[in-house]
């Protein structure tokens, strides 16, 4: 499949749609705070970005190598980061396209447990990376958080598995199929050596928070046992 060039805007529904409908929601309120001794604040506006459902997972799969532990991370399509193109920045960026993260996605309504967090885990590590993973293999990797608690409903819950090493030194592609969406299409896998890709993260190469904080959790939990085989 020829590789993704860019992304056309055919239409723009902006003016056209509800805040309400559509994958993300956007509520619009006024609200005040209540305070302990009954006084309240003035009114101000808030903004609240909601998914239909409020959590996800992300998923750092990584294999033991001869120079260590090597993560796999994952470039795809991401507009919001492509459409910054021409817009004006705090400081010069490149003209992005695909967004180098650890595979991730959103849970489905009535996913609820850590089951369910385990289960979407399965499923976005085989349709992002082609990885099937076993239940028993997925373990927690510190608490959830927030990634903009002040405008964002959304929570992700951090998850690590050991893998075979598969693929190529450099990017390879990922699975066509992916989840159907031509989102998918276009991904990039790659391993990196783990502390190399933190230092990608500390250098801006990397540029998302998720994979930063996956990729210092793994970090840490490995430390003891964190030295190539002979």
């Amino acid at each position: 499949m020829p590789r993704v060039a860019s992304i056309e805007i055919v239409e723009d529904r902006t003016a056209a749609s509800r805040c309400d409908e559509g994958f993300l929601r956007l509520k619009r309120y006024r609200a005040r705070n209540r305070r302990e001794d009954g006084s309240a604040s003035a009114e101000y506006a808030i903004d609240v970005i909601d998914r239909p459902t409020f959590d996800a997972v992300a998923v750092v799969l990584w294999a033991r190598t001869p120079r260590g532990v090597e993560v796999l991370t994952r470039r795809g399509l991401r507009p919001a980061a492509c459409f910054r193109r021409g817009k004006a920045t705090a400081l010069p960026e490149p003209d992005y396209l695909l967004v180098e993260e650890i595979v991730a996605g959103v849970l489905e309504p009535g996913e609820v447990g850590f089951a369910a967090i385990v289960g979407r885990a399965i499923a976005e590590a085989e349709e992002e990376a082609g990885v099937r993973l076993a239940p028993a293999g997925i373990r927690p990797l510190g608490g959830p958080f927030f990634l903009v608690p002040g405008i964002a409903s959304e929570k992700v819950h951090l998850v690590e598995a050991e893998i075979a090493r598969f693929g190529g030194d450099g990017p390879f592609d990922a699975p066509h199929e992916g989840d159907g969406s031509p989102m998918e299409e276009g991904a990039l896998l790659e391993w990196r050596e783990l502390h190399a890709a933190i230092r990608a993260c500390e250098a801006g190469e990397i540029e998302d928070v998720k994979t930063e904080l996956g990729l210092r959790r793994l970090a840490g939990r490995l430390a003891p046992c964190h030295t190539p085989r002979p």
